[in-house]
């Protein structure tokens, strides 16, 4: 399958996915019960890639500590008002194995669901936690040497990152999987990475989950960098990321790394040998709600934005319809979607859902769609179909005061897509509260001289405009606040 040069991913919580096919058929689901016509109106939407969240095998130490943990469960009851024991699964992180969970229906079903996006020109992406395993992972028995330990004095002055397990061959004081900046994931168990035993054998779990899908996301890939796990451990340890990654390539060439990663540590990710790594920078200044840092963040090279996995939404933020206000929602999403990199996409997005699901549940709340949000979204996917954004020439451009004294150029951010087949496409929006005017500088020399045509393509109104004036003076724009414009870029009918 060729991959585009900006490829988007449509993420799924896969157990709530088959907890709502359970009750169309009135038993329990497996993988192989997810219905084609589901995944042709995947494919159909446009996407590239399918991550399906949580699919690995969890353990009744998990699922315990999910359902007993006070704050967890107050989280899980604001979600589901009628919260059921049996809607509390355990963390689909705390992972016991590498094994596709019986209940989901196997390795087998994996397989034959793969298959079957193959035919459709999907691409499988699945989970990859290097942190930390759950606290019954049969290595507790096996090689509780993979684990960082802790001691007496380790448990006085951090309890809640730290605790006795129990084995036939002697309980040991185990450190909970955390990072340096809060307290231990009371689920899980922190894997030992200065033990170049333990980074083998996460090599050989990568080699496995490779056998299985296209490519992986790995949770909080930062955490297992040498100079983070001797912050958080105080032991230094040796590189991981680079060997995983060629180990797995040698093997299966072509495979797909996505990080997790904060802390703008995005490039160092890149440096060792990740594909994508999350652009939490730009989500989180788009949330700001000002223009010039999120144009700031766009004079990155091309080098690093191609790169860039850009979201609104995942399953650990809040939920983009509960964020942002509808109409800063569709400005966010544009400068998101149609921005170089990977489009990323979340279960719910579409259809404006306000709440999000932990992976603790497998459940989900009844919510009504919002009818507007649908339609963008189908508008926005519809241009994300296009070549011009798939496979094209990204560029952004100058916005200069609309006359002398008009600062409010400065709320926009402006760029175009130039196609392969010679398509061009024009973007801007007004990110400001305010009403704002510019003239954007276009790069179309050729567009000099006959009129030239802006369609919007999002369902705004057509405009004509004199070639000369477009080169000499650029393109007046008066958008409303957070207006808009996607503007397909023509040569006039009328010539």
């Amino acid at each position: 399958m060729t991959q585009p040069l900006y490829p988007s991913l449509y993420q799924i919580n896969t157990r709530v996915w088959l907890t709502e096919l359970s009750g169309v058929l009135g038993r329990r689901a497996t993988l192989d019960d997810v219905p084609d016509p589901e995944l042709d109106r995947i494919a159909g939407m446009g996407f590239d890639w399918l991550w399906l969240l949580s699919v690995w095998t969890t353990g009744a130490a998990g699922r315990q500590v999910s359902r007993q943990n006070a704050g967890w469960r107050k989280e899980f009851e604001e979600t589901l008002s009628d919260l059921r024991e049996e809607d509390i699964a355990g963390s689909g992180f705390a992972i016991t194995a590498y094994a596709v969970h019986p209940d989901l229906g196997g390795d087998a079903a994996l397989a034959r669901l793969r298959e079957r996006l193959r035919e459709r020109g999907l691409r499988l992406m699945l989970d990859f936690v290097p942190n930390h395993t759950a606290l019954d992972h049969p290595w507790v028995e096996d090689h509780p040497e993979y684990y960082v330990r802790g001691t007496d004095i380790d448990l006085a002055h951090a309890p809640q990152n730290y605790t006795w397990v129990r084995r036939e061959d002697g309980d040991l004081l185990l450190a909970h999987g955390r990072d340096p900046y809060f307290p231990g994931w009371p689920d899980t168990l922190q894997l030992d990475y200065s033990n170049p035993a333990t980074q083998d054998a996460m090599i050989g779990e990568l080699l496995k989950i490779a056998g299985q899908c296209d490519g992986v996301r790995c949770d909080m890939a930062m955490l297992v960098l040498p100079d983070v796990f001797e912050r958080t451990w105080g032991e230094r340890a040796p590189l991981f990321w680079p060997e995983a990654t060629r180990r797995v390539r040698e093997q299966v060439p072509g495979f797909l790394f996505m990080a997790e990663v904060y802390w703008d540590l995005e490039w160092v990710m890149h440096a060792q040998g990740f594909d994508y790594a999350y652009d939490k920078r730009l989500y989180d200044r788009l949330r700001e709600g000002h223009a010039r840092p999120v144009r700031e963040h766009l004079f990155a090279g091309l080098d690093y934005q191609n790169k860039l996995a850009r979201f609104l939404e995942n399953h650990d933020e809040p939920r983009a319809a509960a964020t942002f206000p509808s109409t800063v929602h569709h400005a966010a999403a544009l400068i998101t979607f149609l921005s170089p990199g990977l489009r990323f996409f979340h279960q719910g997005q579409f259809e404006g859902r306000h709440k999000r699901i932990s992976p603790h549940l497998v459940r989900a709340p009844e919510e009504s769609v919002d009818a507007d949000l649908a339609r963008f979204y189908e508008a926005l996917l519809a241009v994300l179909r296009r070549s011009e954004v798939r496979d094209g020439q990204w560029q952004l451009l100058e916005c200069v005061p609309a006359w002398e004294g008009n600062w409010t150029n400065d709320c926009f951010i402006a760029w175009t897509w130039r196609g392969t087949e010679g398509g061009r496409m024009l973007i801007v929006v007004n990110y400001a509260p305010n009403q704002a005017q510019c003239h954007v500088r276009l790069p179309f020399a050729e567009s000099s001289g006959p009129p030239v045509h802006f369609s919007d393509l999002m369902g705004g109104p057509a405009y004509e405009r004199d070639g000369n004036e477009l080169v000499s003076r650029g393109l007046f724009v008066d958008l409303p606040p957070w207006g808009y414009h996607v503007f397909d870029v023509s040569a006039s009918s009328a010539q």
